[in-house]
């Protein structure tokens, strides 16, 4: 009788977000948008009335789903991609929403405005965004000074990366950068993702490069930390370009890999819509194919070595499926959401245990690289 009035009020909810909000979201700015929502969100999760009400919307909990990896223990494996909370402000209302764990920013050493306006848009046609915020945050003293003294409900990853500025052009004024984004926020983080695969910054990539990226995690070694540290893959990198970093991961205190960040390629036949920005790393459904085989190669390659967090172009429970029997322990979504709806993490969770239950698996760790062995 519950799961009937739970799968009834969901539908309730899905309707009412694609049938009255979405359309009256998707007639405005998305950065006004999603500048509001971030309010409303940071609002609700102040007081237990407003949690409680969101959790009774769309909490969803079930113990097939449960983990524990790397000594954190997760409800679910849905989380909160990088990028939506840059500024560590939904952390108090991101249990209620029903993720199984959340990750804010990037976080960077000094504060940073971002790009020019706009810097985000949607492709409705192609359910993805392009985004070109250019690591826009309030800074790692400013966020640190935020999070002081909060008790987490769920795992909270966090992401540094280093500061979109002039300065940081100099190879060492970067890893400096990164140094201190990282000592500021590992205090407070269960994992710690190292970004270095921001398409939006105005000096490139260079931690792509295997020489720069193994200097950068020689001086990251060497902080004290008892924390996992992941690390976050371009999807547009060549075979032998991603070998390359994986050899260089393997050598570092590297526990595991998020894959993937948005993507720059304009040739890419999922792209339906007449008008497409030149700037910016696109998100959603035209970077799945590409996050999937990355996902793919890299556990058959690394042989478990490192544990795996799949992003890109989740919208549903057969999506997030995909990713976790191709090898990812966890997968992230952002804009599946903005897409379906809050609502869709729990029916996310909802859908993979039945997707478990119907191929006889107990847990849901049964089914990690069920199809890339």
């Amino acid at each position: 009788m519950k799961n009937t009035l739970t799968s009834y009020r969901n539908k309730i909810i899905h309707g009412l977000y694609k049938g009255l909000l979405k359309p009256i979201f998707f007639r405005q700015d998305p950065e006004e948008v999603h500048d509001q929502m971030t309010k409303v969100g940071a609002n609700l999760g102040k007081y237990k009335i407003g949690r409680a009400m969101v959790s009774g919307m769309f909490d969803y909990e079930n113990a097939a789903l449960t983990q524990k990896i790397l000594g954190i223990n997760f409800e679910n494996p849905i989380g909160l991609s990088a990028g939506f909370d840059k500024n560590g402000e939904l952390t108090d209302i991101m249990p209620s929403v029903g993720f199984g764990f959340t990750e804010i920013g990037s976080i960077t050493a000094k504060k940073c405005e971002g790009n020019a306006k706009p810097r985000l848009w949607r492709l409705p046609k192609s359910q993805s965004l392009v985004v070109n915020y250019g690591l826009k945050n309030d800074g790692c003293e400013a966020i640190a000074e935020r999070l002081r003294g909060k008790k987490f409900g769920i795992p909270l990853g966090i992401s540094v990366a280093m500061t979109n500025c002039k300065e940081n052009l100099d190879l060492t004024a970067a890893v400096k950068d990164y140094e201190k984004a990282f000592r500021t926020m590992e205090p407070f983080a269960s994992y710690i993702t190292v970004n270095v695969s921001c398409p939006n910054l105005e000096h490139g990539q260079p931690f792509l490069a295997p020489h720069k990226l193994d200097y950068l995690f020689d001086v990251l070694d060497e902080i004290p930390t008892l924390k996992p540290i992941f690390i976050k893959m371009s999807p547009d990198l060549a075979k032998k370009e991603l070998a390359n970093m994986l050899d260089v991961a393997w050598h570092h205190r590297i526990h595991g890999i998020i894959t993937t960040n948005l993507t720059k390629k304009r040739d890419n036949q999922k792209i339906m819509d007449e008008y497409l920005p030149e700037l910016g790393g696109m998100s959603g459904k035209v970077v799945q194919d590409a996050a999937d085989a990355m996902l793919a190669f890299i556990y058959k390659k690394a042989k478990k070595r490192f544990i795996l967090i799949g992003s890109g172009g989740v919208f549903t429970a057969a999506d997030a499926y995909k990713k976790i029997r191709l090898g990812a322990s966890l997968v992230q979504m952002i804009t599946g959401m903005i897409y379906e709806g809050p609502q869709v993490i729990g029916e996310i969770n909802r859908g993979l245990a039945e997707l478990l239950k119907r191929d006889g698996y107990a847990n849901i760790h049964q089914a990690i690289g069920a199809d890339n062995c």
